[in-house]
């Protein structure tokens, strides 16, 4: 067995093995050094919030049973993809994959807040009263399945290896858990890494309530593409502290605190999309 089909064979393991490890470390770091107090009940927040994630688990296991390491793994044994094609050495291939990968997550999101169809779904992980790890990880199934494809037609057309897919998830899933953080950093550190990692200060700034503000920091692990394109921004117009997170017209906590609401939120559609881009 070689250590691809080691990865492919022992992706769900592997993959759960960073999110349990990484959750413990962030919910640690929150009740050692919290960022701001929070205004909701952790423990309903924490149970409609996880309560998602394992639907949404359960949902991509049964829609999508070879995940999109099993479709890296098909796209390679078929010649698929421009990395398959030119054949590039795989120490070449996967930074490459990876930082392709990130872009591409990067471009849907921005699409996720232009379109107000797909702003229907997106809403939800907006709509959060509240900001922490488990924001990170608040999407709505239909969002979730989508994002699936479009993972799929970027590893049809990329062609990267079993190897760069599970390294882009495990980095995506932990980096989502820190950038969503209730955690401070010290000032300095939280400059530094900004240059190359999406901090929770900068990320945020894109849950703001303020639409300018809630329209920039598109990025879940790398801030090149915000620099380089024009919608980053360094802090909200209120301190870090004080900030008002969600969304307005959500503020009832039945609407936005509550899995059986946060999953037919997309159908009443009463926050408007936030379609003015910094």
């Amino acid at each position: 067995m070689n250590f691809e089909s080691f990865v492919l064979d022992h992706e769900p393991a592997i993959r759960l093995g960073f999110f349990l490890g990484v959750f413990a470390l962030i919910a640690s770091w929150e009740r050692l050094a919290p960022r701001r107090a929070l205004t909701v009940s952790k423990a309903l927040r924490w149970g409609s919030n996880l309560g998602l994630v394992m639907l949404n688990t359960a949902l991509l296991r049964l829609l999508f049973p070879l995940a999109a390491a099993g479709m890296a793994a098909f796209g390679a044994a078929h010649g698929w993809g421009l990395l398959n094609h030119f054949q590039v050495p795989l120490w070449l291939a996967v930074p490459a994959a990876v930082i392709v990968m990130d872009f591409c997550i990067w471009l849907q999101h921005v699409v996720m807040h232009a379109v107000p169809l797909l702003w229907r779904l997106h809403q939800v992980h907006h709509a959060d009263p509240d900001y922490d790890l488990t924001t990170g990880a608040r999407f709505h199934p239909l969002e979730i399945a989508l994002s699936m494809l479009i993972k799929f037609a970027t590893i049809v057309v990329l062609g990267p290896s079993v190897l760069a897919v599970v390294l882009f998830e495990v980095l995506l899933n932990a980096t989502a858990m820190f950038n969503h953080g209730n955690i401070r950093l010290p000032a300095s550190l939280d400059r530094g890494l900004r240059w190359f990692l999406v901090t929770p200060d900068m990320h945020r700034v894109h849950h703001s309530v303020e639409e300018d503000e809630a329209n920039t920091n598109f990025g879940f692990s790398l801030t090149w593409w915000d620099r380089l394109l024009g919608t980053y921004r360094a802090q909200t117009r209120s301190p870090q502290e004080t900030m008002v997170i969600g969304l307005r017209g959500h503020t009832a906590l039945q609407e936005v605190a509550r899995l059986d609401s946060m999953l037919l939120m997309p159908f009443q559609n009463r926050a408007p999309a936030p379609t003015k881009m910094a």
